[in-house]
Formats: structure tokens, C-alpha cells, sequence
């Protein structure tokens, strides 16, 4: 589960190299996730939905129109597949 998106809890503001950093959920969770699965054509779809949602504007950070188990299945399966 080395791929998997983690989630950030220690106040961190900066993603480590090779991550960029999105918040999921109605408690806008921080998960920081490798920028190779900006190439999956789901996750692609949900930062679709999230700019059509929330804008550009939005200087919180990308915020993830999906609950947390929903992600957790999404970056799980992306991980999954990268490593196929």
C-alpha cells in the first residue's frame, strides 16, 4: 500500500516530492497523493467534478468532491493497477 494516498495528520504543509495534496470528505481530510496517478482517467474525472464544483478559485487547496471511503477505494484500485 506504498502508492496509496496518506493521509497527513502531523500538520505538514508541504507534499513530499512526487505527491500534491487534496482534501476528501465533509471533515476535508489531507491526503497527500503521488502525482502519477494524475494519468488515471477516474481520478482525472474527479478533479473534473471538483473544478465544475468548487472552482479554480479556491485557495484551501483541491478539495475532492467524494466521501473518504469512496477515495480510499479509488487510490487503492489506481495503486493497484500502477503496479500491474
Amino acid at each position: 500500500m506504498q502508492n496509496m494516498a496518506n493521509k497527513q495528520g502531523n500538520g505538514t504543509k508541504v507534499a513530499p516530492k512526487g505527491h500534491f495534496v487534496v482534501y476528501v470528505g465533509d471533515e476535508l481530510e489531507r491526503f497527500e497523493v503521488p502525482l502519477s496517478h494524475l494519468k488515471n482517467p477516474t481520478f482525472k474525472k474527479l478533479l473534473e467534478r471538483a473544478a465544475e464544483e468548487f472552482g479554480f478559485n479556491n485557495h484551501g487547496g483541491i478539495v475532492l468532491p467524494c466521501d473518504e471511503a469512496t477515495f480510499h477505494i479509488m487510490v487503492s484500485d489506481i495503486a493497484e493497477n500502477e503496479g500491474a
